[in-house]
């Protein structure tokens, strides 16, 4: 009797979770911008408590690590950068989201430019070149596009990930399902 109860419970927790990630998802997929920027305040948040924090453990909390001024230092700059970032979100997200964007798409030229150069130079050890080629064509192409729309490539992450999460709630809530249905172990 206990052990079905608790398999209940545990049910309605799964089940929370599953309708907490489906919300999320929809907020992702229905505005995408607005989650962005949520996404770069509750770092914002995170950096300015984390700094906070790491501050408070140095002065009173005894955490001793031999390089004092390196966690000061540190520890102020997530101050000020969390501080930055909730003074001005919108800019923050714009920085931010062309600054990863710019590094994931100087990645893919360089990734795409290394591989086409690397096929042409040992194209004898490939049985056919073209799949390698038109894999490094591919990586530079979306390295060029990301440069030319870095909001709507980051926008079209969001969505994504928004996707993702509405797919794996569907899956969270028939896990919460069956846990709540399941017979308890008899005895």
């Amino acid at each position: 009797m206990a052990a079905s109860d608790l398999q209940k419970r545990w049910g309605l927790i799964v089940g929370l979770r599953a309708l907490l990630m489906l919300l999320a998802g929809l907020y992702a997929v229905i505005w995408p911008g607005s989650a962005l920027a949520v996404l770069v305040i509750a770092g914002g948040i995170i950096l300015l408590v984390d700094g906070a924090l790491g501050l408070w453990s140095l002065t009173f909390g005894g955490a001793k690590t031999g390089n004092f001024w390196f966690d000061v230092v540190r520890n102020v700059l997530a101050i000020v950068t969390g501080v930055l970032i909730l003074l001005s979100p919108m800019l923050a997200t714009l920085l931010t989201v062309w600054f990863f964007v710019y590094l994931v798409a100087f990645q893919a030229i360089l990734v795409g430019v290394m591989e086409i150069a690397i096929a042409i130079r040992e194209r004898a050890m490939y049985a056919k070149i073209w799949p390698v080629l038109l894999s490094g064509i591919l990586y530079v192409l979306f390295g060029i596009a990301l440069l030319f729309a870095p909001l709507m490539s980051a926008l079209f992450l969001v969505v994504f990930i928004g996707v993702m999460m509405i797919l794996f709630a569907i899956g969270l809530f028939a896990l919460a399902w069956r846990l709540y249905r399941a017979k308890g172990a008899t005895a």
